[in-house]
This record gives structure tokens, sequence and C-alpha cells, in this order.
């Protein structure tokens, strides 16, 4: 029904809903079709409080290993994101969330640890969008902040900003979710 309401083949179709599902944005169900994934406050919770172990530890590895290029890389990319929340681009903002994040933690050295916090980004990036929708900021000015202390040697301040920017972020976005169910 898509295919045809879209005037597109299957197959095309067919491979963005499986590309959608890795994502957990849809569940498809043989010979039935597929549905937007429901959002748990349990998995988001979840997701959130792994990067609130993970993330700390990746950056006080990183941050003293941290170059003026990656500095600038850095600013560049949160002066993007504020570029992108002024012009209301809700995909941009949240991209470049997750890009200030890894640029971050890119020296750690940490593989397999980099590797899950990647897929914890991913799965946040949903949620992100999600809050920014909701007229709710992710704070890059907790970011810049943690970027400040990380320039300043004070790693140990930025990791626990780290650890608190993260916590802050799922308590707001939960909060924004039940305003959505307690009004609809």
């Amino acid at each position: 029904m898509l295919a045809n309401e879209f005037g597109i083949s299957r197959v095309p179709l067919r491979e963005a809903l499986v590309l959608l599902e890795s994502e957990g944005l849809v569940e498809i169900y043989p010979h039935r079709g597929a549905v937007v994934s429901t959002i748990s406050v349990e998995e988001i919770r979840e997701v959130f409080e792994l990067r609130a172990l993970l993330e700390p530890r990746l950056l006080a590895i990183s941050a003293p290993l941290l170059i003026a290029e990656d500095y600038s890389y850095l600013r560049e990319v949160a002066a993007r994101y504020v570029e992108a929340k002024r012009t209301g681009n809700i995909g941009g903002c949240a991209e470049l969330n997750t890009a200030f994040h890894l640029g971050l933690y890119r020296h750690a050295g940490q593989k397999k640890t980099l590797s899950i916090v990647k897929g914890l980004l991913q799965d946040s990036e949903r949620h992100t969008r999600l809050q920014l929708s909701f007229g709710r900021d992710i704070a890059i000015g907790d970011e810049v902040r943690i970027l400040s202390l990380c320039a300043a040697g004070r790693y140990v301040e930025a990791c626990e900003a780290m650890e608190e920017h993260i916590k802050t972020a799922v308590a707001t976005l939960i909060d924004s979710l039940s305003g959505v169910q307690q009004t609809g």
C-alpha cells in the first residue's frame, strides 16, 4: 500500500523499513506490515544510565590527550549546533550533539567501550530529536562548559559535569514525555 501511495517499488520501501527497524524506529511483523516503535521510559532510562556510566570514563581517558585541533573542531561543532537550533534543524542538532560527544572521546583508545557508546548515542539520538521537537534544549551550554573544563586541565570536574549533563538530559526527556502523555 505504501509503495503505491508513494509511487515507488516495494524493494526500496522494504529496504528503507529494514533500515528503520535496525535503528529501532519501526517494528516489522512478517506478512502483516510495520509499525512505528513505541518509546519505553524504561528503555530511555537504561540507555542514558549506561551513557552516564561509560561516557565520563571515556572522557577521563581522552581529555588529557585532546590537542588544539580537537578543541577547534569541538568549538566548531558547538557553533554549528547553535545555528542548527536557531534554524529549527532538529535532525542536525541531534547529529551534532552526537558528533560533539564522540569528538570528546576520540583519544580514549577504548574501542569496545567506544563502540558501545556509539550505539547508545545512536539510540539516544532518536530521543534527542524528540526532546528538541518538544522545544526542550539539550543544553549545549553544558557541553561547552565540559570543553572549557577539559581545556583548563580540570578533568575530574569535566567528567562530573558530563555525568550530570546526561542525567539532566534524561530527566528532562522523561518529564517531556510525561507531559505529552498527560495531555494526550
